[in-house]
């Protein structure tokens, strides 16, 4: 298989579209090859079955544009990271070889979210050992960043994508869910916002973080690494 550009590796069908379904299209707007990782096929959830949910999914990804979408089959509502977990992963990982990986943020309210980001960030290193006994060649990602959409946490992100030019696409694979979605005024991270539906809530959050590099909607992101400008005389964003 081709390796992939990007890849979001998440707790459940549908976060990926929630938390980065607009940085997904913008890099598929840019040619490069993306695809989505669901760690469990969200049997635990309270609408829906795991049949559903996985229809629900194809029809997601057709509007992502993905070129693969993978279910590693792991136990919902009780995702941790062990050494099988890990074995599991790094598997994928080989097979897939992604450059960067997109992962939920190291603290959320689902245990699966929290689990997710750890496990994620430990296989991404040990996918990379010659001697660590998953299938296939050796191989590490490039990078791991963490999402931040709707988090309350005030931490403050590495960077942000400009969704703009995206948003209604991002927001027509999340009404792909409509067994999740349908009528729904918060979902996942997704916290209500008195009373608004659930798609005007996202558009407010993404306004928002959009506000912060001065462009109508945006994705923030964020990296243990310090990020690198070409120039001081290439910095965008204004001041003022």
């Amino acid at each position: 298989m081709e390796p992939l550009d990007l890849l979001a590796v998440v707790a459940h069908p549908d976060d990926a579209e929630l938390i980065c379904g607009g940085s997904l299209l913008v890099s598929k707007d840019r040619g490069e090859r993306t695809g989505v990782l669901d760690l469990t096929r969200g049997e635990m959830g309270s609408q829906g079955s795991p049949e559903l949910r996985a229809r629900e999914a194809e029809a997601a990804s057709e509007r992502l544009g993905l070129a693969v979408r993978r279910n590693a089959g792991l136990p919902d509502a009780r995702l941790q990271n062990t050494p099988e977990t890990r074995v599991t992963l790094a598997g994928i990982l080989r097979e897939l070889r992604p450059r960067v990986v997109i992962t939920h943020w190291l603290q959320g309210r689902h245990p699966d979210h929290r689990a997710a980001a750890e496990l994620v960030y430990d296989t991404a290193y040990l996918a990379g050992l010659t001697n660590f006994p998953a299938e296939g060649s050796p191989f590490r990602p490039f990078k791991v960043v963490h999402a931040l959409s709707f988090r309350e946490e005030p931490q403050k992100p590495t960077f942000v994508v400009d969704i703009s030019d995206q948003m209604d696409r991002k927001l027509a694979a999340v009404a792909a869910y409509s067994s999740q979605f349908g009528g729904a005024v918060q979902a996942g991270e997704v916290f209500p916002g008195g009373g608004r539906a659930l798609e005007e809530q996202i558009r407010a959050h993404a306004a928002r973080v959009g506000s912060l590099i001065r462009v109508e909607y945006g994705e923030p992101f964020w990296t243990r690494e310090t990020v690198q400008v070409p120039s001081l005389g290439s910095l965008s964003v204004s001041t003022f």
